[in-house]
């Protein structure tokens, strides 16, 4: 077996072919662009925030003084007492009578009703049923030919109390 060797091997040089590669890269921008898909900004989640509250001034109109009902339990959790801003109240229809006072018969919309708030301060021990009868004495009635009668729609409750034995 005869043995070549090869006497002009250092003279040939390997040349890449650059062509196909920018081909390529070509092509792999091209789909790069075409599947892009743009997304919304992060972060922009599209909240209503309140209006900047309006400087003190003069108060509104419209604006009615905060209404505190109180309502006191006996030792059986039966109604004890009760009181709209510190007055005293003998009945639930007195107290439905007072509040007509404060708001007063205008209704619809702009109405004063729409701003009026009631808070109710409950004793710890006092029924359930007490407190609905007061919601519903402040929030409205049913008239003669049926229609409600919107009074307060805003009612809120104050922590309740704890007996003061316990």
């Amino acid at each position: 077996m005869k043995v070549r060797h090869n006497k002009g091997g250092g003279d040939e040089k390997v040349e890449l072919q650059m062509t196909p590669m920018i081909d390529i890269v070509f092509q792999l921008l091209v789909f790069f662009i075409m599947t892009f898909k743009i997304v919304s900004q992060e972060g922009d989640f599209n909240i209503k925030m309140p209006l900047a509250a309006p400087a003190a001034g003069a108060p509104d109109d419209l604006q009615l003084p905060p209404m505190k009902v109180r309502l006191r339990a006996d030792a059986d959790g039966m109604l004890a007492g009760m009181s709209l801003n510190d007055t005293g109240v003998p009945t639930m229809k007195d107290l439905r009578i007072r509040i007509i006072g404060f708001v007063g018969d205008d209704r619809g919309p702009g109405s004063i009703q729409e701003t009026a708030e009631v808070e109710l301060d409950c004793d710890y021990g006092l029924r359930y049923e007490h407190v609905i009868q007061a919601i519903t004495a402040v929030s409205g009635d049913i008239d003669g030919a049926g229609n409600v009668v919107k009074l307060v729609e805003k009612i809120k409750f104050a922590p309740p109390r704890q007996p003061a034995g316990g």
